[in-house]
């Protein structure tokens, strides 16, 4: 505190205010550039879904705007999407797409592939270990019950020790985190492709604490078993658990 101005919340004000200036200037670029696009299908309007992704309002049709309508500068070819970028179909040039506000878009098929792998070798690790653990299997281990008054004075400092403390309740009321909130709310934005964790919206206005409980929330439900993550440098990829 200085002062009597908190300086760290008001850093997390003004980050929480960035961050929903900037989401509103996201849509605004979205709309400018899909002005004058209709859907291949049947002409309708289209609304962008997610980066690399939009959907037309009238038939449905999702599909990526940037291999749609975009051509490569150099020989006309069309794009295609290479990992986490765009290039020529044609003679391979790098082609920077208009339709991406941050120049993030994924392959939904490498990723996947990644994460079917990742799966393959949590199982094989698995499998391993158990045939390990089968191998050094020991008998039980029998241990006698444990006496507190074989060593001399240790029941007598322990009461001490304990002895007067009263607990506060206060002490632990914490504003309340709903994982099985967290957890259906992320379910309904999963596809049977891989999300980008940012792509999960928002449960809550203060954005800093609502992505921290996200990311928890997917620790719990990969934990469990729900989810599949996968993480290529600072991007986490979250989808739908594939049954074995």
């Amino acid at each position: 505190m200085f002062g009597s101005i908190n300086i760290i919340q008001m850093a997390f004000r003004v980050t929480e205010t960035v961050a929903a200036y900037r989401d509103r200037v996201r849509r605004f670029y979205y709309q400018v550039m899909l002005l004058g696009h209709g859907c291949p299908r049947c002409e309708g309007n289209l609304n962008m879904i997610g980066e690399g992704r939009c959907r037309c309002l009238g038939c449905t049709h999702e599909f990526d705007p940037t291999i749609a309508f975009q051509r490569c500068s150099e020989c006309g070819g069309v794009p295609k999407l290479e990992i986490r970028r765009y290039q020529c179909g044609q003679c391979g040039a790098h082609i920077s797409s208009r339709f991406l506000f941050d120049g993030l878009v994924f392959d939904a098929a490498y990723f996947q592939q990644k994460m079917a792998e990742s799966r393959a070798r949590k199982r094989e690790q698995r499998t391993s270990l158990q045939a390990q653990l089968v191998e050094n299997r020991s008998s039980p281990l029998e241990s006698e019950p444990i006496e507190l008054s074989v060593v001399t004075g240790l029941t007598d400092a322990l009461n001490q020790l304990v002895a007067g403390v009263e607990i506060d309740p206060g002490a632990y009321v914490r504003e309340d985190f709903d994982l099985n909130r967290y957890e259906s709310h992320i379910r309904a934005h999963l596809e049977t492709f891989p999300v980008g964790f940012d792509e999960i919206p928002p449960l809550r206005d203060d954005a800093r604490l609502d992505r921290i409980w996200r990311f928890i929330a997917i620790i719990f439900m990969a934990d469990a078993g729900l989810i599949e993550i996968q993480q290529e440098g600072l991007v986490i990829m979250v989808m739908r658990r594939e049954a074995d």
